[in-house]
C-alpha cells in the first residue's frame, strides 16, 4: 500500500510542477523518477518516452502508466497515471472557472507569456539530454537529422518516425553501421 501512495504522490508532484503538456515534463520526470528514486534507469525512461510516442495520450501519462506498472502490475499503473492527471485535473477545473473573467488582464497576459518562455526552456533542456543519450554515433546522427527535415516537410504522424527509426536501428546494428 506504502508503494502505491508513493507512486501516486511522486506523479501528483510531477503533474502540479509542469506547465507546457508531456515534453516540458520530461526533465522533471528525469529528476523525480530517476535521479530522486531511482524507479527507472536513464535508458528505460528513454525507452518510455519512444513508446509514449507511439501510443495515444501524453507522453507524461503514458510513461506514468509504464512504471507505474513495472513497480505494482496494473493497479500500479492505473495509480500512477492517476496521480500524474489528477493535479492537472484540479488546476484546469479552477482556471477554467475563472480564467474568462481575467484573461485580458495585462498582468495575466505577461504571466502566460512567462509561462511559454519557460516552457521552451525545459523543452530545450529536455531535448538536449535525450541528444546526448540518443545520437552516439554518425548513423544516429544522420537518423537524427533525416527524421528532423522530413518531419519539417512533411506531415508525417510521429508514431511512423519513431516505428521507421526502431526499424533502422535494428538494420544499422546488423549491417554494422552502429559506432562508427
Amino acid at each position: 500500500m506504502r508503494e502505491l501512495i508513493d507512486l501516486f504522490v511522486a506523479f501528483a508532484k510531477v503533474g502540479v510542477m509542469t506547465f507546457g503538456g508531456g515534453y516540458a515534463m520530461i526533465p522533471i520526470l528525469e529528476r523525480e523518477i530517476v535521479d530522486k528514486r531511482n524507479w527507472a534507469s536513464r535508458e528505460e525512461l528513454m525507452d518510455y518516452y519512444a513508446v509514449g510516442q507511439c501510443t495515444p495520450g501524453v507522453i507524461a501519462v503514458n510513461t506514468a502508466t509504464f512504471i507505474g506498472q513495472k513497480r505494482r502490475g496494473t493497479l500500479g499503473g492505473v495509480i500512477a497515471t492517476l496521480g500524474v492527471v489528477f493535479p492537472s485535473m484540479v488546476i484546469i477545473t479552477l482556471i477554467a472557472g475563472i480564467l474568462t473573467s481575467f484573461a485580458d488582464i495585462p498582468a495575466v497576459k505577461q504571466a502566460f507569456a512567462g509561462i511559454r518562455v519557460c516552457v521552451c526552456v525545459l523543452i530545450f533542456n529536455a531535448v538536449t539530454k535525450l541528444w546526448k543519450k540518443s545520437v552516439t554515433d554518425k548513423a544516429t546522427l544522420a537518423l537524427c537529422l533525416l527524421v528532423f527535415v522530413l518531419s519539417v516537410f512533411l506531415d508525417i504522424s510521429p508514431a511512423v518516425f519513431v516505428i521507421l527509426c526502431a526499424a533502422a536501428g535494428i538494420l544499422f546494428t546488423k549491417v554494422g553501421l552502429r559506432g562508427k
